[in-house]
This record gives structure tokens, sequence and C-alpha cells, in this order.
């Protein structure tokens, strides 16, 4: 049977033991498969558009696993009280092809991005970051700033989104946690000044200029995240031209990223190689780094193989009969036979009618 987790079982999940804590060990999960990196089939993923969204796939896979991701992107969803983005995936047996988990994925989504942006920044941002700027204060905001204030410290947070009703649900939801200000920017150039970390996360499917050249400063670490599609960017292209990129799966940040926008030979640097310490993260003090996120197949395989184990140490979630096993596997039609009567409680089971 295939172990299934929905909404409900991944709230348990992050609840048994905190969101940060989750973010925290998510972390180490997807940077030990960073570290593996040579072990996996890799590929960027299969994106059908429309005029208004985006539909994706995206496989990976090592010698033992492999995992997909359903998800899309749908900037006007919200004007019909639904999500920008909404996710589901499955983990296999690569020995086999059976599905060994199904899970939700639009909260793990944000959960694995976040971590992720956060273990970036550990190598880019300067040491003892404590102040943060979030442009964008949507759907991915609060787990962006819970991942930088576990995995980096972070303490101050400027906040700023063109709908002041985002930037205070931002501030809301976050209330409670200890040891975080959040203050809310009346610009994009005030929530900015003087951050030791920015991060983008906008959602319009456009190609927009939320940071321009003349509000970056020397040493700061820019988390690019909202860029993450074919005519979809955020960020000036003299930034780039000025800072030290890193990104998750060249190929695709090529296309998705907000490197786009820059000539094919426009130099970048891939996550694996600085997580191995084959090329550095920041190099010098006031040097500009920029993280230019797209989301790779990689991280999700991480988060299904990190929500799996979780999920069996903590007996969450259920058991589905996603797939048949009968008895006799060259006999598929027994489940369909008019003669025959499948007990529902057994899918395996069939039993002769009279």
């Amino acid at each position: 049977m295939t172990r299934y987790i929905d909404i409900k079982d991944v709230q348990k999940l992050v609840k048994s033991i905190g969101a940060e804590t989750f973010i925290t060990q998510l972390a180490g999960y997807i940077r030990a498969d960073y570290l593996r990196w040579h072990d996996f089939v890799k590929s960027a993923r299969v994106a059908n558009h429309s005029d208004i969204g985006v539909i994706e796939l995206m496989p990976a896979s090592d010698d033992a696993q492999y995992a997909f991701k359903y998800v899309n992107g749908h900037p006007k969803n919200t004007q019909i009280n639904m999500l920008t983005v909404m996710a589901f995936g499955t983990l296999a047996d690569v020995r086999t092809g059976y599905p060994r988990l199904l899970s939700e994925l639009t909260i793990t989504t944000a959960l694995r991005t976040a971590a992720t942006s956060a273990l970036v920044g550990r190598s880019l941002a300067r040491h003892n970051s404590k102040s943060m700027a979030i442009i964008g204060n949507g759907a991915q905001s609060e787990f962006q700033v819970l991942a930088f204030k576990a995995l980096l410290g972070i303490r101050e947070v400027r906040a700023y989104d063109i709908d002041p009703a985002a930037t205070q649900k931002l501030i809301r939801n976050l209330a409670g946690v200890p040891d975080l200000h959040i203050i809310a920017a009346k610009s994009v150039r005030e929530a900015i000044q003087g951050a030791d970390i920015v991060t983008t996360v906008t959602a319009d499917k456009t190609n927009a200029t939320i940071l321009t050249p003349d509000m970056i400063e020397p040493g700061m670490h820019i988390n690019a995240v909202g860029g993450d599609c074919p005519g979809k960017t955020e960020l000036h292209a003299d930034i780039l031209r000025n800072a030290r990129v890193i990104v998750e799966f060249e190929p695709q940040s090529r296309i998705e990223g907000d490197i786009q926008q820059m000539p094919a030979d426009f130099p970048v640097t891939e996550l694996w190689q600085v997580l191995a310490e084959m090329e550095p993260g920041r190099q010098t003090h006031d040097q500009v780094t920029v993280f230019d996120s797209v989301g790779f197949a990689l991280e999700d395989f991480s988060a299904l193989r990190y929500v799996n184990d979780l999920a069996e140490a903590k007996s969450i979630g259920s058991h589905i009969d996603l797939v048949p096993m009968p008895d006799n596997p060259k006999d598929l039609y027994q489940y369909v036979a008019p003669w025959v009567e499948s007990d529902v409680n057994d899918s395996s089971r069939v039993v002769m009618t009279a």
C-alpha cells in the first residue's frame, strides 16, 4: 500500500516538532542530497504555459528512489480565492516503480523553498547578518522569515508589499514568534535600506524590476525567489552584472531565472559546488551575492524523503490502494470482470460471485 499524506497530516507533522525545527531538518536533507549531486538523474522541469499561468512536472531520481512534483503557477488565482501555487507529489521505488508515498506538496513546497533559501544564505550572506527585507508578503513570506530566523538568526525584518493587507497578514501571523521584530515599510527602497539580506518573492508573471542598482548596498545578499519561469524576473540586469550569482541547476535557471535576461555566457555557479566547497560562496565582505532561485526538482525529492521519514517516525498519515496488487500479477482483468466482485476493503482479494 502507498502512504498518503494530506493537508491535515502535514499540519500534524509540522506541529509535532515546530515550523522552525521542520525547516531546519528539511534543510539538512536538501544539503545532503545536493552533496550527492552526481548520483541523480537531473532535468529541467516540463512546463505547459498558458496566457494566465503554467502547469509543471518536476522529476528527479537516484538509483533507489524516484520523485516527481505536479505544480502550477497562476498569479490571478487570488482573485477567485484560490492559491497561486498548488502542488502534490510522489516518491517511488526505482527497483519496482511502485509508489511509496503520495503527498500534498503545496505547504511542503513553501517549507522546502524557505529551507533552501536559508541554506544558501548561510554560504552567501555576511557572517552575523541580523536584518532582512522581504519584498512580496504573500503566501511564501512567513516561511521565508522563519527559515532565515532559524538558520541564520535573523531578528529584524522590514516587509513591503504593494498590498498593505498582505504585510499586515505577515505581521499578524508571526506576532507570537519570540525574538523577531517585523516592521511594515512604505516602499521597496525603505524596506531594503541597511538590510543584510533582501528576499524578493513576488507573484506577477511579468518581467518586473523590483530591485534597481541604486538600491543595492555593498555586502548585501539578495535571495531572488519570485522569478521562476520564462518572462518573469525581479532584478535589474545591472544588479546581476555586478554580483556573484548562484543558481540551482544552470540549464533550468537560464530559461526561468533572473539570468534569462543575461547572455548565454554570463558566469554563474551552481549551488552544489558551493555546498561541496568546490567553489566559494561569499568571497569578500562587500561583495553583493545573488541566489537566483527557481526551485529545482532535487529539493522536492529531498522534501518527499523527509516527509516520508518523519511521517513513519510519528505514525502520521494513512495508507491507500493507489495501484492494484493482484494475487496473480498477470491477471489485471479480474478487477473489472463482470463475474468478479472485489472486496472494497482489500483490493488484493477477489471474490467469485455465483
